[in-house]
């Protein structure tokens, strides 16, 4: 059965609501904004989800020049500029997971609107091109390059396992849950998890890790509220030393556009014992 990408995700602002999109742009560092701002605490750590499930009710919309962020209950909105090059930002060394990299604080605004909005002391920062973030070496040795995404640049999701999961589940689950960039018909489920090497208009990836999930799967993204599936679900028959998997981590090589509709032709399987549930 062919594979086609049936949807596309960016999600500028780590943590955020995400953005589905019918094209975008594969960069270095995957698709174009995605993940190319934080929001930090006082000490400069990356906050997500994990911790602050009122995250998801802040809703960024691209416009011309910038993002919009809204706030689904009360409406008020924040109105971001994109960055650029060379306007003086101050740069700050924030921590996201082992990793420590160079960011710029956007502005006073940014800070004290997202502030108000989570209930929480934090900053907006943004990642400038100058600054390299190696994905996790012990799984990818290509020296690719990533966002502030947790590890990788992106997230492959067949649609034919979130039907799976859901022919399981007494209510069904949107595929905003598990935060893909890539999603795809056709196959069979979890058939994702051994991809090891395929493309999309040409453009080469590679599924180097299958994707741990954690607490964040059971925020509803509408709504900030938390349940215990799908993740006492998964449990059941997606565990795994000690993780619950469900998606693959990949890496890639070139650049351009790609669409839903665009086909993914596999040109080799992972063998390898981790990628086997």
């Amino acid at each position: 059965m062919m594979l086609k990408v049936s949807e596309l995700y960016i999600y500028p602002i780590k943590s955020l609501a995400g953005i589905p999109v019918k094209k975008a742009f594969v960069t270095s560092r995957g698709l174009g904004h995605d993940r190319r701002w934080l929001l930090v605490d006082e000490n400069n750590c990356f906050i997500t989800q994990r911790e602050h499930h009122q995250m998801a009710l802040l809703q960024v919309a691209i416009e011309n020049d910038g993002l919009r962020v809204t706030h689904k209950v009360n409406n008020k909105s924040i109105f971001i500029p994109f960055y650029t090059p060379g306007t003086g930002h101050e740069q700050v060394m924030v921590t996201i997971w082992d990793d420590n990299c160079i960011a710029e604080l956007v502005s006073a605004e940014a800070d004290k609107w997202f502030t108000e909005m989570l209930g929480i002391k934090c900053r907006l920062v943004y990642m400038p091109d100058s600054t390299h973030r190696m994905v996790d070496q012990r799984y990818a040795k290509e020296d690719s390059i990533t966002s502030f995404a947790d590890a990788y640049p992106f997230l492959l999701v067949g649609q034919a396992s979130l039907d799976n999961l859901n022919s399981r589940l007494t209510e069904a689950l949107p595929m905003n849950r598990f935060r893909p960039n890539i999603v795809f018909t056709g196959g069979e489920p979890f058939g994702e998890d051994l991809y090891g090497h395929f493309t999309i208009n040409n453009i080469n990836f590679y599924g180097v890790k299958l994707c741990a999930r954690c607490i964040m799967t059971t925020v509803d993204q509408d709504t900030a509220i938390t349940g215990k599936e799908p993740l006492k679900t998964l449990a059941k028959y997606r565990f795994k030393n000690n993780k619950i998997l469900f998606g693959q981590n990949l890496i890639h090589k070139g650049e351009g556009g790609i669409a839903v509709g665009d086909e993914l032709i596999v040109l080799q399987k992972n063998v390898d014992e981790r990628f086997l549930v």
